[in-house]
């Protein structure tokens, strides 16, 4: 089973547990409940985020995110007409809209899901999917094979027309290769978000790519604004987003949704699913001015510019830029991550990487060798494979605090 099934989630208070009270009753107070116990009913999120009144501004037209996961199922209510032709890396039968687990399904629907047939609403229903299917350790286990794809998976997408790269998925693994791929993905101008894993309360060792200095980890917070016990805590962490009872497709039948977490995998997926609404509002922005406005405008207790160790630059607030105009986009060139120059957005379309920054927004990355992991889904639902981890929580002004995890163990 996922990481955050059938056991209890611990919360640790560390900043702003008042201003989280405050703030979460700003925003549910006076707000409609959906009568109805159906799926949607269960995304406890949407209404915190204001979803429906950032809907009346934009649902993230005009945006593509590419989800780098099991697969994605076409053919599910809520994802019929959102999915693009995407790449299948593993070399497997089928294609990259076989999902062999419904992970990948689950995420790309948090992000653009119609919630047609009473399936799970996407925060950016307006934004386009493209699907990349990778292998994750079950996956690679049944072909009796330990050659990894994360690197082809990175590289897949980083080629695709995406604006956005969604990475539910981590391992412990610091590969040369991976790294490369993800500064290649970087120098082709896309804004890389992966979960930071679901063992906070445990080993909470650094996951990657949510470790490299150049991808935006992202941890898991529940409805209290408080980060989820087993979102990681490792150095990882740039923003947090909801994660916690966040609903999920059970298995790739695709029968029906489980309750349960999210976790890390859930809040990736949210976060790319904001990242979609505020682009597509400033389509000429570059990936560092969107991640930008992002950090800009997450709430939190703290001083600007540092990082909590829980939650980093704060609980993800679209809803700050997108009805309120709030953020600095910031220079174009620029990475909020590293703090070094990226490619210009006249260079953003090469098909080759600048030279790897150093580290910085991740902390020390560690290319050190080690013992080859293989990668699984950052979610507290009920998968092996899956390795996400944070447990703490801060919660801050009108935000809200998820944990992002690998694909399996959390969701």
């Amino acid at each position: 089973m996922t990481a955050g099934m059938g056991r209890p989630l611990r919360h640790v208070r560390v900043l702003g547990a008042v201003a989280a009270v405050a703030s979460w009753s700003v925003v549910l107070v006076g707000a409609a409940q959906p009568a109805a116990a159906d799926t949607q009913s269960k995304q406890w999120y949407l209404d915190a985020m204001q979803a429906e009144d950032m809907w009346k501004v934009t649902t993230g037209e005009g945006i593509k995110v590419a989800v780098i996961d099991t697969g994605v199922n076409t053919t599910t209510p809520s994802l019929r007409g959102q999915v693009l032709k995407g790449v299948d890396v593993t070399g497997a039968p089928g294609d990259e809209t076989d999902d062999y687990d419904g992970h990948g399904t689950t995420m790309a629907e948090l992000i653009a899901g119609t919630g047609k047939g009473g399936g799970l609403k996407g925060l950016a229903p307006g934004a386009k999917i493209i699907p990349v299917r990778m292998s994750d350790a079950d996956f690679m286990q049944k072909r009796s094979t330990v050659v990894s794809d994360t690197a082809k998976a990175i590289r897949a997408a980083a080629d695709s027309d995406a604006h956005i790269i969604s990475m539910s998925f981590g391992s412990a693994s610091a590969l040369r290769t991976n790294h490369e791929a993800v500064t290649y993905a970087e120098g082709k101008g896309k804004l890389f978000l992966a979960s930071v894993g679901n063992d906070g309360d445990g080993e909470n060792a650094r996951e990657y790519p949510a470790a490299y200095p150049e991808v935006v980890g992202v941890a898991s917070a529940d409805r209290a604004g408080k980060v989820s016990a087993y979102s990681q805590h490792a150095g990882t962490v740039d923003v947090a987003s909801p994660g916690s009872d966040v609903p999920r497709w059970c298995d790739n039948s695709f029968k029906s949704y489980c309750d349960g977490d999210g976790g890390t995998s859930a809040a990736t997926a949210i976060a790319s699913g904001s990242a979609a609404l505020v682009w597509s509002l400033h389509p000429d922005w570059t990936a560092n001015q969107v991640l930008n406005v992002l950090f800009d405008t997450a709430s939190r207790d703290w001083k600007d510019g540092t990082r909590s160790e829980y939650l980093g630059h704060g609980l993800i607030r679209p809803s700050m830029s997108v009805l309120k105009g709030k953020g600095a986009p910031g220079a174009p060139d620029v990475s909020p991550l590293t703090q070094k120059r990226t490619a210009s957005s006249a260079d953003q379309g090469a098909s080759s990487a600048p030279a790897s920054p150093q580290p910085a927004g991740n902390g020390a990355e560690g290319e050190k060798s080690v013992a080859v992991r293989d990668p699984g889904p950052s979610d507290d639902g009920g998968r092996t494979g899956l390795v996400l981890g944070a447990a703490a929580a801060v919660a801050v002004l009108g935000g809200i605090a998820y944990a992002v995890v690998r694909r399996r163990k959390a969701a």
